[in-house]
């Protein structure tokens, strides 16, 4: 269990207020200038030394994504993903209502440490009252000379912005995002080139999850071995686990990776409803991630290694518990008709194949499929994996496997 002293997001809950006089005595912007006069490298270094990985769903190491941008360029971007559109998924609008100077102290040093002199933070259109919050919080910074020219007093200039997008889920895929922001059709780019060699406007540029760039100043305040103490090896620090569904008392929760879901959902959503053996099935990372049954529910872990040894995914730490009372193949049947209704359109496999896998899963509901249509289904989701520009056809196909993996004989039965 997580220590208090360890929290590295103390004002989750909402108790005190996100404005700056109440950030600074959560000691936000405390020893920011000094952070400023350390050479880039020395940032980057101490990222990669606490293991820090990306908490956007993909986990790469932050350090060496960092690592990836040039030293010496003419102009350089952060751009800061605030676009959570996953279902399940709430964990960066509780940061951006609550903490958001964390957010924007976070910004600064991560923007020294990549040489950029702009950053964009991306949020979701819908988290209307989130901006509001948001933005007077990057007015107070600005005011305070905390941002902007000479930040912090350091000789380090970094103006921000803040990008309200339009609802679009597919908007949350980095490159995809980019091109929003440039004003396009938000349609993901071919890798490579990657973004750290040409992003927006065509300059170096690194996307970074909000809930990520939040957790630099406690690295730097505390240490990376402070961090890389919490959590598992190769799987360090804390996270922001979203427990929704059918438990008695839903909630955002920071826990150490690696702790068991059970306990997760035990000591802090007050169990499942109807008590632990009435638990049917968990989505344990956001609506993208493979559902895995109670056998597995029983003992695994919540971290990107354990998880994916199941054959699921951390992925955003959305917890999506079903109980016994769940139509499980109508529950997956309504996902596939978000991924086919959010797919931009661009690959043939992913516009063609989200829309198939809806309409087969749409007649599986009610039962009115063949028996060599289920394997057919699961061809399909394997024609569409792997095989798109961004990772929007293998969310779609992931669920369905997981569904089939696990419940083949539910859909049997249905038949």
């Amino acid at each position: 269990m997580l220590k208090e002293q360890d929290r590295i997001f103390t004002n989750l809950n909402g108790k005190e207020s996100p404005l700056l006089c109440y950030a600074k005595k959560r000691e936000a912007w405390k020893r920011t200038k000094e952070f400023l006069d350390l050479d880039p490298a020395q940032i980057i270094d101490e990222v990669k030394k606490s293991g820090l990985r990306g908490r956007g769903g993909a986990g790469f190491l932050t350090g060496l994504k960092w690592s990836f941008m040039p030293k010496h360029s003419a102009k350089s971007y952060l751009v800061v993903n605030a676009d959570e559109s996953e279902p399940g998924t709430c964990k960066d609008r509780d940061i951006l209502r609550y903490e958001p100077h964390k957010l924007l102290e976070g910004i600064l040093l991560a923007s020294k440490a990549i040489n950029a002199s702009t950053a964009y933070i991306y949020i979701r259109g819908e988290f209307y009252n989130e901006y509001l919050v948001l933005n007077n919080a990057l007015d107070e910074a600005y005011r305070e000379g905390l941002i902007g020219e000479n930040a912090c007093k350091s000789g380090y200039n970094l103006d921000i912005f803040i990008h309200r997008g339009a609802g679009a889920y597919i908007c949350g895929e980095e490159t995809a995002q980019l091109e929003s922001i440039e004003g396009k059709k938000g349609f993901p780019r071919i890798k490579p080139p990657f973004p750290a060699n040409i992003g927006l406007f065509g300059c170096p540029t690194t996307i970074n999850n909000v809930e990520t760039i939040a957790m630099i100043p406690d690295i730097l305040n505390r240490g990376s071995k402070w961090f890389s103490s919490l959590g598992k090896p190769n799987n360090t620090g804390t996270k922001i686990f979203c427990i929704s569904g059918h438990v008695n008392n839903p909630c955002n929760v920071e826990e150490e990776l690696g702790i068991p879901l059970r306990e997760l959902i035990e000591r802090y959503a007050g169990g499942v409803c109807g008590g632990w053996d009435n638990l049917l099935a968990v989505i344990p990372g956001g609506a993208s991630s493979p559902l895995i049954p109670k056998s597995i529910c029983d003992t695994v872990e919540m971290d990107f290694d354990s998880l994916k040894i199941v054959y699921s995914a951390l992925g955003t730490a959305a917890i999506i518990v079903m109980d016994k009372s769940t139509d499980i193949i109508a529950a997956i049947e309504r996902l596939s008709y978000f991924f086919m209704h959010e797919s931009c359109g661009q690959c043939t496999p992913c516009r063609e194949g989200t829309g198939w896998i809806w309409r087969i899963m749409k007649r599986m509901v009610t039962g009115n499929i063949r028996s060599d249509e289920i394997d057919k289904l699961l061809d399909l989701t394997t024609q569409i994996e792997g095989h798109t520009i961004c990772a929007l056809g293998d969310a779609a196909a992931w669920p369905i496997q997981g569904l089939i993996r696990h419940f083949r004989h539910v859909i049997e039965d249905r038949i």
